[in-house]
């Protein structure tokens, strides 16, 4: 083994390791009782990565590896399959204050405990053969399922806040959280490098070290860049996930025939075009409660009208009348700027807008007006 690459790469992670973790635990946030649940997330993943680091620094100043394989990758085992849940956790909170329970912690500390006595027992106890292959071709099926058990549950916690979103906020709050979405991915293709690392040869273990310093530092960065939106995506969920409005029967029973058109459709139809022709979608923020509490109706109602009559989500819907609008500004007034027509238009950005309207046309805002300007 290249003893010199084992030995600075483990140098150059472990500082980075301590200084993310004791951060991550330590680091400030803002001091309002909305972030409670970011810094329990936080000191989650913070206890995850010094956990990691009590490994690191066991293999940098003892090197196990060289003493007892056995024991090393028994070492390593019981950190990947305990930091799988935490790290999972860590991000499911995020979307899910109430994900954390005490039977769940109970629950998955005895798993860890029951994974790492036998792994233990097959790589401390078991001589070398067949059986102990065949023991640890297990428990890595085990890990492996263990990750991807997790992975599942972050991604589908995902998906569910970007429909609440969708379909509750005009505005892209799903783009906040999609650094989850890209996080858990990765950590998947990791955590199994990382498993697959423990059984080969000495000479490749500076691989999943080196590799695991660009992944923590993105982590660092979402993280902290997560922090600034945060409470915008905390209030949408408080908001929109904790209240639960009640339908009526009637509604309840129309509502299970796909093909039947509700009473209280025409109504909203009504109310809908009246609220279209003021131009009232192009308010920044609105959301589908706001509209609600406008149109003196229920979400609920009003929500299941949008997804019949339009075929898509309140946050699209929103989106199609807001580039309509710009379309015909860009065209009216060539003296605004794409700046100007972006805020007017009710965007977050003008590369928000830009990116939107693109997707919709298939042009840029400037492209799009020069070729309109021209007919």
């Amino acid at each position: 083994m290249n003893y010199t690459i084992y030995e600075y790469s483990l140098l150059i992670a472990l500082p980075l390791m301590l200084f993310i973790g004791f951060y991550s635990l330590f680091g400030k946030t803002p001091e309002k009782p909305i972030f409670d649940n970011y810094v329990r997330s936080r000191r989650i993943m913070g206890g995850a990565l010094l956990i990691l680091s009590a490994n690191y620094s066991v293999h940098f100043f003892l090197e196990p590896r060289f003493m007892n394989v056995n024991a090393a990758i028994l070492m390593n085992l019981s950190t990947y399959f305990l930091c799988y849940w935490l790290f999972s956790s860590a991000l499911t909170t995020l979307l899910d204050r109430f994900y954390i329970t005490r039977r769940r912690l109970w629950t998955h500390l005895g798993l860890w405990a029951l994974f790492s006595v036998l792994s233990g027992a097959i790589l401390l106890l078991l001589p070398d053969g067949t059986m102990q292959k065949v023991g640890l071709a297990a428990m890595a099926v085990w890990l492996l399922f263990y990750g991807l058990f997790f992975a599942r549950r972050l991604i589908l916690a995902y998906r569910r806040a970007v429909r609440i979103f969708n379909d509750t906020q005009s505005d892209d709050i799903g783009a906040y959280i999609e650094w989850l979405s890209i996080f858990t991915y990765w950590a998947l293709i990791f955590g199994i490098s990382c498993g697959l690392l423990t059984f080969l040869p000495d000479s490749w273990v500076f691989v999943w070290i080196l590799s695991s310093i660009p992944f923590y530092i993105y982590l660092f960065c979402c993280y902290m860049n997560y922090m600034l939106f945060y409470e915008q995506v905390e209030i949408a969920m408080e908001s929109e996930i904790s209240s639960v409005e009640e339908v009526p029967g009637d509604v309840e029973r129309v509502a299970l025939q796909p093909h039947a058109v509700p009473y209280w459709h025409s109504e909203l139809e009504g109310k809908i075009k009246g609220w279209i022709d003021s131009e009232g979608y192009v308010r920044p923020g609105l959301t589908i409660k706001e509209l609600a509490d406008i149109l003196h109706t229920n979400r609920t109602y009003l929500s299941g009208y949008i997804r019949t009559a339009y075929g898509v989500s309140f946050r699209e819907w929103i989106t199609g009348l807001r580039i309509s609008y710009a379309k015909r500004i860009l065209v009216r007034n060539p003296e605004l700027t794409i700046a100007d027509i972006s805020e007017r238009s009710g965007f977050q950005t003008p590369s928000h807008f830009i990116r939107l309207f693109k997707e919709n046309t298939g042009f840029s805002p400037a492209r799009w007006r020069k070729m309109e300007m021209k007919i």
